[in-house]
């Protein structure tokens, strides 16, 4: 069933809209924190910042967010991976680049080591977002 734009409060956007992170983060059900997070590791993620920071979305961005968490939590990959994959292949990794990526750079492991890593992300993520805090408290 599609989704009702009233349903949901906010009206339909066009496919080449902006986005703000709140409505990435929904969309790809991926938490904004983890967004800001990419943004620290993959330097290929440019979102435009405007007033306060607020993040507008292009659909390159958000093609390459898709990316990234497919790399990241279907195939498997560490970051460190997914940086070398991004690096050598511009965003666009085929299969014969993933075969090459030695395991320990990030090719897939075990279902328990790829959970350990997926949380050691967020709670890296949850310490910037800390930090973050302690500054503007003046800690």
């Amino acid at each position: 069933m599609p989704e009702d734009p009233e349903a949901t409060g906010r009206p339909r956007k066009a496919p080449t809209a902006f986005r703000t992170i709140s409505e990435v983060a929904e969309d790809l059900q991926i938490p904004q924190h983890v967004l800001r997070f990419w943004e620290t590791k993959f330097p290929q993620l440019k979102p435009l910042k405007r007033g306060g920071g607020r993040r507008y979305y292009r659909p390159e961005d958000i093609a390459l967010l898709r990316r990234i968490g497919d790399l990241l939590y279907t195939q498997g990959y560490t970051i460190k991976g997914v940086q070398r994959l991004l690096r050598d292949n511009g965003g666009e990794g085929g299969g014969e680049a993933e075969a090459d990526l030695p395991e320990a750079e990030g090719a897939p492991h075990e279902p328990a080591a790829t959970a350990l890593r997926d949380a050691v992300a967020e709670l890296e993520a949850l310490a910037a977002e800390l930090r973050i805090l302690a500054a503007r408290m003046g800690r």
